[in-house]
């Protein structure tokens, strides 16, 4: 019975993933122009949208969208669709917070005021890998060329019920690469547990918390040594740093990625041997 419920979750899941040809299936759609005349006809189709992404859910929705998602992050942690609908549709108190922690420090403000994304459409990258080594800007465009990933692989935000705190989700999934990036992290499992552990702390979003709690069980005995080295510290890290929302990070490529760590207070990665 319990199989059978949690696959009724999944399949409700997937349906109102794929719901409405209306919404993008592209998340790396031009912005501007584009996207009001999407907004604006999703408004007309479904006036209780609240941003362009949106799909409204009410809260038995939200429950099944949350179990299904659960289930299937679970046994795939590189769905990265499951995991986004998990965090939006479990981190509305954990948002709120983050929110008001940002609303309440300078350039946090200044961040909800102009809602800057990190899209490939944004940022130049050329002028980034030209930067010189330890810049922030260059160890960026550095991670993302090793790894073989692009900041337009954030799904967008769909299932949260506020435009506000939409964004600060939206912010929150953009920056994740940086904080790969500012951590030493690489993207592979044991990358991606260490990364969690120093957003669980920082967060407080239950799918941080989950991945943290279960992404261990996925390391061999190898990793699982170094985890036990990386995780006291990253858990550290998280206490001891500022909201790593409150960083207009776009206006910082040119800063030490040494001195941004100690700004925001990124304790020194420790040293692992091979």
């Amino acid at each position: 019975l319990c199989v059978l419920v949690l696959c009724l979750c999944y399949w409700i899941s997937a349906t109102l993933l794929s719901a409405g040809g209306r919404f993008r299936s592209n998340y790396a759609a031009e912005e501007g122009i584009e996207e009001e005349i999407q907004f604006a006809a999703a408004r007309q189709e479904d006036p209780s949208s609240l941003y362009s992404d949106h799909i409204p859910t009410n809260a038995v929705q939200k429950l099944l969208l949350s179990a299904g998602s659960a289930v299937m992050a679970l046994y795939d942690p590189y769905r990265h669709d499951m995991v986004a609908v998990l965090g939006e549709t479990t981190g509305a108190v954990a948002l709120r917070k983050l929110r008001d922690q940002m609303r309440r420090d300078p350039e946090g403000l200044q961040i909800l005021q102009e809602r800057p994304r990190i899209r490939m459409s944004t940022l130049d990258f050329q002028t980034l890998r030209e930067m010189p080594d330890g810049t922030f800007g260059r160890e960026y465009a550095r991670f993302l060329d090793v790894n073989h990933v692009t900041p337009d692989t954030r799904m967008p935000v769909k299932f949260v019920d506020d435009e506000e705190l939409a964004y600060v989700a939206q912010r929150y999934r953009e920056v994740h690469d940086l904080m790969h990036t500012l951590l030493g992290m690489p993207t592979n499992m044991l990358g991606e547990v260490v990364v969690k552990w120093f957003e669980a702390v920082q967060t407080g979003l239950p799918m941080c918390i989950l991945g943290a709690a279960f992404g261990p069980l996925r390391l061999n005995n190898k990793r699982m040594k170094k985890l036990g080295v990386l995780v006291p510290w990253a858990v550290q890290s998280g206490r001891n740093a500022r909201c790593v929302l409150n960083f207009y990070y776009e206006k910082r490529w040119g800063q030490s990625v040494a001195s941004l760590r100690e700004e925001i207070g990124i304790l020194p990665p420790p040293e692992i041997k091979a």
